[in-house]
């Protein structure tokens, strides 16, 4: 029987920037902190130069800056680890279950959220990859690259050298992935068999790797969980940056766009904290996202795929709730039909009936006071998505929705963030997530659709019922819950209701409300 933990005993590894050696621990080999490229500030990565000696990558590395300092809130939901943080952070961790260079083990690299400005590999305690690489026996890598102002604040008018800083976070990403390509054989892996898959902004970044065709050929699969937004909600940047860069220049008292490489981060992001937002109020460019060019065709939902991309397998998925993290103020197993109906009055009116019966059409097993917290940010344009992929006639594409009520604040409808520990096979970590009776098995569920999609391009397996792909107008998706199902189109009706009814969804006042990190 293998040692729980080993280190001595782990054999140095050879890649391309040199010698690294990890350890060993409950049935992986783990390596953390290998860092991948290295870059100059708002310029595109370069490999890292070839180091002397043994690097020993037993700690995390580094993690992008963040734009403010972090302040610890709702960890019960979502709970963090926090890290140093520094702008030389491209690195990757890895989980293998064999150092085999024949191995072929399918490689799954996760690619984390928190939008284009914030998060990391390690930001949440359910990224943890050893139960995945375990349970599923694939590699599992997990990475860091540039955000906000670092990886998405375009200088390209201000000279040739900076031609795509409003890109250079998802060149580290490429970067990795290149490396990942390159290396991975030497921990087991298969560089021709490769899913990304990314949470949030992590799963908007799968999509963007698709459009990047430095990027071809690096990845052969991809996941995308609350990851799609419609761009009227979650607008993709547009101008240039000519008039925040010399806002920054004028705040800082600068004279030259060179100055803005060597003044302190911490410096650098007050100034941007300060003059930012009278910009962006004007709808002026800000950054803080990829910006389409000749390098990044765009997001998909707004300027349609590439032709490469349609030869990619695609799981998309999001959550019943999403946004909804405020707690309710009610319990919704004890109030009677009278009071659930003048609960929902103040948002639908006259309407309140008409919606209940919708909802008990679309989700007869849910309480109609959870309408109230059903998401209007993912759900619609996840399915839009998949119908435009499906389109394409090339690779399929299916959708699931994560609809578990968790033991917390009067059965809390599943909240963004919420499945992250059941697809890494993570819910012990979780306090919120270990529900007896229901959590091993749906983690078994959602964890094993993920596996067979690496291995075979489809997520069915024995675990789980038949669950076809999206065609033409039939949008099948699997229903995660205590009883996973599939069913066909079943909230395309209440979605119409409601959008007759209510105004056009604003997420950023929503979240200015909660003021939630995520």
């Amino acid at each position: 029987m293998q040692k729980t933990f080993n280190y001595d005993d782990v054999p140095v590894l050879e890649t391309t920037g040199g010698k690294l050696k990890g350890y060993f621990y409950r049935g992986a080999y783990i390596f953390k902190g290998i860092p991948y490229a290295q870059a100059k500030r708002f310029q595109m990565p370069e490999p890292v130069p070839h180091w002397e000696g043994v690097k020993d990558v037993t700690s995390y590395g580094f993690v992008c800056p963040l734009l403010s300092q972090e302040t610890p809130s709702g960890e019960l939901m979502v709970p963090h680890r926090y890290w140093p943080q520094d702008e030389n952070c491209q690195n990757l961790n890895i989980w293998s279950p064999v150092l085999d260079a024949d191995a072929k083990k399918p490689v799954i690299v996760w690619i984390h959220g928190g939008g284009y400005t914030a998060g990391s590999s390690i930001e949440q305690v359910a990224y943890d990859g050893l139960n995945l690489c375990t349970r599923g026996d694939a590699v599992v890598v997990t990475i860091n690259h540039r955000l906000n102002i670092l990886g998405y604040l375009d200088l390209s008018p201000f000279g040739e050298k900076y031609a795509n800083s409003a890109n250079v976070g998802h060149a580290d990403m490429v970067a990795a992935l290149s490396w990942i390509h390159d290396n991975i054989a030497v921990f087991g892996g298969d560089p021709e068999n490769v899913t990304i898959f990314g949470q949030s902004g992590g799963g908007m970044k799968v999509a963007d790797l698709m459009q990047i065709e430095s990027a071809d050929g690096l990845f052969h699969k991809g996941l995308i969980m609350s990851g799609v937004g419609d761009p009227n909600v979650l607008p993709s940047c547009k101008g240039d940056g000519r008039e925040i860069v010399t806002a920054l220049l004028e705040d800082l008292g600068f004279t030259s766009v060179e100055e803005l490489e060597t003044v302190s981060y911490f410096e650098l992001a007050r100034s941007y904290n300060k003059v930012s937002p009278m910009i962006a109020m004007k709808g002026g460019y800000i950054g803080g996202g990829p910006l389409k060019n000749d390098y990044y065709a765009g997001a998909p939902l707004e300027e349609g795929f590439r032709q490469h991309a349609f030869s990619i397998p695609l799981v998309i998925g999001s959550v019943f709730g999403e946004f909804a993290f405020n707690p309710a103020q009610f319990s919704k197993s004890a109030l009677n039909d009278e009071q659930t109906l003048a609960l929902l009055r103040p948002t639908y009116g006259e309407h309140s009936e008409e919606i209940i019966a919708a909802f008990a059409k679309a989700y007869p097993d849910k309480h109609p006071s959870d309408v109230l917290f059903l998401d209007r940010v993912m759900r619609q344009p996840s399915k839009r998505l998949a119908r435009l992929f499906a389109d394409g006639g090339q690779s399929p594409v299916y959708l699931y929705n994560f609809t578990l009520e968790f033991p917390y604040q009067n059965q809390k409808i599943a909240w963004h963030c919420s499945d992250i520990p059941f697809i890494f096979g993570n819910t012990d970590k979780v306090e919120v997530c270990d529900i007896p009776g229901v959590s091993e098995k749906l983690e078994e569920q959602l964890m094993g659709s993920l596996v067979a999609f690496a291995k075979t391009g489809s997520p069915n397996h024995e675990g789980l019922p038949a669950w076809p792909a999206v065609s033409g107008n039939d949008m099948p998706t699997m229903i995660f819950d205590t009883t996973c199902e599939v069913r066909h189109n079943y909230d395309d009706a209440l979605y119409d209701l409601i959008d007759s009814i209510l105004p056009p969804f604003n997420l950023m006042a929503l979240l200015a409300q909660q003021n939630v990190q995520h």
